[in-house]
């Protein structure tokens, strides 16, 4: 299925730089003359904003079904209340996570059932997939190092090293799958430098 114009993800293991890349892609893409605004998930609403809360505080222990309902609870509310809104007034969408995260961390490292997922997205956001989807990739050990560094922790990034591996694999294998929206990125060099692939990659791609 063809993605949204306009509708763009970044993904990636923690420590990938998703959150810089996106401020300066909508930078760039607001200084050339477009409307464009940036989000999160989960996140992106005041609901979802206090599902991500329950999502990311460590002292919270979730089973994989009730982590995966509570994301889906954030994007049907980020859907309707943010991303679809803002692609039906022509406004560029970028978003710092979106499905390709829950095929990954709750498909591949948590062993949640794809079709499960597929399921829930059929549900949830029928037809509500990005037409272009930036993967930064990054060693597993790397992306966590770095944020040890920043001094950010969650209940994610406190997973044994094992699950941001399978994570990291759910990513490629989802890239592998979809070449033409998903487009692989070394995050491992400059913030300047990936952002420089990723403006040429938006440039060459609309036009």
């Amino acid at each position: 299925m063809p993605g949204i114009k306009g509708f763009i993800s970044l993904e990636g293991i923690e420590g990938s730089g998703k959150s810089t890349q996106v401020k300066l892609l909508a930078g760039h893409l607001r200084a050339k003359g477009h409307n464009a605004i940036e989000t999160v998930e989960p996140g992106g609403t005041n609901i979802g904003l206090k599902i991500r809360a329950l999502l990311l505080d460590p002292r919270n222990h979730m089973d994989p079904l009730t982590e995966l309902l509570l994301y889906y609870a954030s994007r049907a509310q980020h859907v309707r209340e943010v991303i679809y809104p803002a692609i039906l007034k022509k406004t560029i969408v970028i978003t710092d996570r979106f499905t390709d995260s829950t095929v990954a961390y709750q498909g591949y490292a948590r062993g949640v059932d794809l079709s499960l997922i597929r399921a829930l997205d059929e549900i949830v956001v029928p037809d509500m997939k990005p037409s272009l989807t930036f993967l930064l990739d990054l060693d597993a050990e790397e992306g966590l190092r770095r944020n040890r560094q920043a001094r950010k922790e969650d209940r994610f990034e406190l997973e044994a090293l094992e699950f941001h591996k399978r994570v990291r694999t759910g990513f490629l294998q989802i890239a592998k799958e979809e070449p033409e929206r998903v487009r692989v990125v070394d995050a491992s060099r400059s913030a300047e430098e990936v952002s420089a692939e990723i403006i040429k990659i938006v440039e060459e791609v609309w036009h």
